[in-house]
């Protein structure tokens, strides 16, 4: 390897790996690099998950603070992460990129659009509980009521975090940002409380699929061990210094990013 591919190989897994710290996305930077240096798409592919699922523990210690927020969406939201990823690992071993990757730029960009209109969505669900005409007497079933609204979204949301694990697991790009979709119409608040639980489940996502193809023979070793040198710090860096930027801010941020990951990939697929 040359001394050019070695430093392209670093660059790109410090910015893929801020990019998945902040909103995900950093496949659209880590798979495109390898590409650029002669990697097959397939084992480039499989070559990128695994160097960013070992750097996500980057990421994972710079959101220990919040671990504790977000421990009880866990056992909701692990299992099915888990078996999601793995299908998926299976299903890009055995399945061509082609089809599903023309698929990207609609996810991403649809997935943007939820995140910017979930605070609205949410104020519409609740307005049918806050918004009741007086009755004459105690309302028995309100509170029955408000339970089935949030038994039906939490459910709503583990079916939708399934069919991500499945596309995680297959590419993965902008998965972060399907997930930051589906935890705000949860009625998840703080961004980064959904940023911790997003690195935890996309990790776990990631390693199944990384599993799946290191015993696929899929791995090119040497190179996702210089882009997991990369991630490793960008997936620190992006986590630390996310949280000093305003919550405002940071969710402005991950729009730019999902909009900008909608017209790369669209471009690539559609007129390239």
């Amino acid at each position: 390897m040359t001394a050019a591919e070695i430093l392209g190989l670093v660059v790109a897994g410090a910015i893929g790996g801020a990019m998945n710290a902040v909103a995900g996305g950093g496949t659209l930077v880590t798979f495109p690099t390898l590409l650029f240096f002669g990697t097959p798409p397939i084992v480039a592919n499989a070559t990128s998950t695994v160097a960013l699922v070992i750097g996500t523990w980057g990421s994972l210690y710079g959101y220990r603070r919040h671990l504790e927020a977000v421990r009880r969406w866990l056992w909701s939201f692990v299992p099915i992460s888990l078996v999601g990823g793995w299908i998926g690992g299976v299903l890009l071993t055995r399945t061509s990129n082609k089809t599903f990757a023309k698929l990207v730029p609609f996810l991403i960009l649809f997935a943007t659009i939820l995140f910017l209109a979930q605070g609205l969505v949410r104020r519409l669900w609740a307005a049918p509980l806050q918004e009741r005409p007086p009755h004459p007497g105690p309302l028995p079933l309100s509170g029955a009521e408000a339970v089935g609204r949030r038994t039906h979204a939490l459910w709503g949301a583990v079916v939708f975090q399934f069919a991500v694990a499945i596309y995680g697991g297959y590419f993965g790009a902008g998965m972060g940002i399907l997930m930051l979709a589906s935890l705000g119409f949860l009625g998840l608040g703080n961004i980064y409380e959904m940023n911790t639980l997003k690195t935890i489940l996309g990790s776990l996502i990631n390693l199944v699929a990384a599993v799946w193809f290191i015993y696929s023979g899929l791995i090119h070793w040497q190179k996702a061990g210089i882009l997991t040198v990369g991630a490793l710090a960008g997936y620190y860096l992006g986590a630390h210094y996310s949280q000093r930027i305003a919550p405002a801010r940071v969710r402005q941020v991950i729009t730019v990013i999902g909009f900008v990951l909608a017209a790369v990939t669209f471009y690539e697929e559609f007129i390239r």
